[in-house]
C-alpha cells in the first residue's frame, strides 16, 4: 500500500509540473501559441531532448526566466521520480529475495512438520485448522494469489511452485515432515504428487484428496495411508444434519467457537513415555491437564471407548482425548 501511495505521489507531481509548465508559456505569450506548442515546449525542456525552439523564448526575458525556473525544478521534480522508482523496484526485488532465502531457512530448521500440497478451497481450511492446533506448516502452491490468501490466515512458511516436483517437496522439508496433506484441484495432479512424496520419504503420512471416489484404491497404492472425498463427506454430513442435527451442531460449536481451543486429539504412548506401566487415573490427564479421555486404541489397532480410569497404559497405545489446544500440547511434550 504505501509503494502504490508513493507511485501515485511520483506520478501526480510530474503531471502538475507539465501542466504549470505548459500554462505558464500559454499565459506568458498571452494565447499567441497554441496549448499544443505550449506543451510540446514545456516537455522538451524537461527532457533536455533540444529539438529547438518551438516558441520565440530568446529574447523574450519573461520566457526566459520561466524556463530557467522549469527546467530548474521540473527535472529535480523528475530525477527524484526515476530515483524513486528505481529504488521500489530494486528495494522489491531485494526485499523478495531476502524473505526467500530467510523462509528457506527456516523451513530447513523444521522437524516433524506438516507440508499442505494446494491452498485452495480445500487447503486454506486445512491450514487453518493445522495453525489453531498449534502445528508447523509449510505450504507448497503455484498461484500468486493464492498464497497471499493463505498468508491472510496466519504467519505461514510456503514454497511457490508445482507440488509435484520433487524439488518442491525436499525444499518443503518431506524428507524430515511428520505428515502430508494433498489437496490439489485435479485427482492426476494428487496422485502424481502422492506417489512423489512416497518415493522421497517411506515414513511419512500422506492424506490425500480424491473428488471420484472410485478412485481411491489407486491413491492407496500410490501411497496415501488415508484417503478424503469431500463430495462423499459433505453427503455423509448432509445425512447427518438431517438426522442428527443437534450433534452435528455440538462439533460444530466445538470446532468454530472463539471463545477457546477445545479439540479432539490423540497422545502417542511411545517406549520412553511416563505413561507406560501407569493408570489412566494415575497419568493425571484430568487433574492435571483437565483432558477428557474419550478412547484409547489398543496396539492391535482395536478401540476401546469410555475406557476405565484403572486402565493399564502399554507403549504402543493411542488415547483419544478432549480439552483445550494448550494442554493437549503441553501433554505431547511432555509424553
Amino acid at each position: 500500500m504505501e509503494i502504490k501511495r508513493r507511485l501515485i505521489l511520483i506520478m501526480v507531481a510530474v503531471l502538475c509540473v507539465i501542466m504549470a509548465g505548459s500554462l505558464g508559456y500559454y499565459i506568458i505569450y498571452q494565447g499567441t501559441s497554441s496549448f499544443m506548442d505550449c506543451l510540446f515546449m514545456t516537455v522538451i525542456s524537461l527532457t533536455t531532448v533540444g529539438y529547438g525552439e518551438v516558441t520565440a523564448v530568446t529574447g523574450n526575458i519573461a520566457a526566459e526566466i520561466f524556463t530557467m525556473i522549469l527546467i530548474t525544478f521540473g527535472m529535480g521534480i523528475i530525477l527524484y521520480g526515476i530515483s524513486t522508482l528505481t529504488a521500489i523496484t530494486i528495494e522489491g526485488e531485494l526485499s523478495g529475495m531476502l524473505r526467500k532465502k530467510k523462509m528457506e531457512k527456516q523451513i530447513s530448521k523444521l522437524k516433524n512438520h506438516f507440508i499442505v500440497c494446494g491452498g485452495g478451497e480445500t487447503g486454506r481450511p486445512v491450514i487453518a485448522e493445522l495453525i489453531k492446533n498449534g502445528e508447523q506448516v509449510v505450504l507448497i502452491e503455484m498461484d500468486e494469489e493464492i498464497i497471499e490468501r493463505c498468508k491472510e490466515i496466519g504467519d505461514l512458511l510456503y514454497i511457490k511452485g508445482d507440488a509435484a516436483d520433487d524439488a518442491r517437496l525436499a525444499a518443503a522439508g518431506i524428507d524430515k515432515a511428520s505428515g502430508i496433506i494433498v489437496t490439489l484441484s485435479s485427482d492426476k495432479d494428487n496422485l502424481f504428487t502422492t506417489m512423489s512424496a512416497r518415493m522421497l520419504n517411506s515414513r511419512v503420512r500422506i492424506i490425500s484428496r480424491v473428488i471420484s471416489k472410485s478412485l481411491e484404491p489407486k491413491m492407496r497404492r500410490a501411497g496415501a495411508n488415508s484417503v478424503v472425498s469431500p463430495n462423499y463427506i459433505g453427503a455423509l454430513r448432509m445425512a447427518s444434519e438431517m438426522i442428527r442435527p443437534a450433534a452435528v451442531d455440538f462439533l460444530d460449536s466445538m470446532l468454530r467457537s472463539s471463545r477457546g481451543n477445545l479439540r479432539i486429539h490423540q497422545i502417542n504412548v511411545s517406549d520412553q513415555s511416563p505413561l507406560v506401566g501407569q493408570t489412566l487415573m494415575e497419568g493425571g490427564l484430568k487433574q492435571d491437564y483437565e483432558l477428557l479421555v474419550l478412547g484409547v486404541r489398543h496396539r492391535n489397532r482395536e478401540m476401546e471407548f469410555n475406557p476405565s480410569p484403572q486402565l493399564v497404559l502399554e507403549k504402543g497405545m493411542t488415547i483419544i482425548v478432549l480439552g483445550e489446544v494448550v494442554n493437549i500440547t503441553k501433554v505431547r511434550q511432555k509424553y
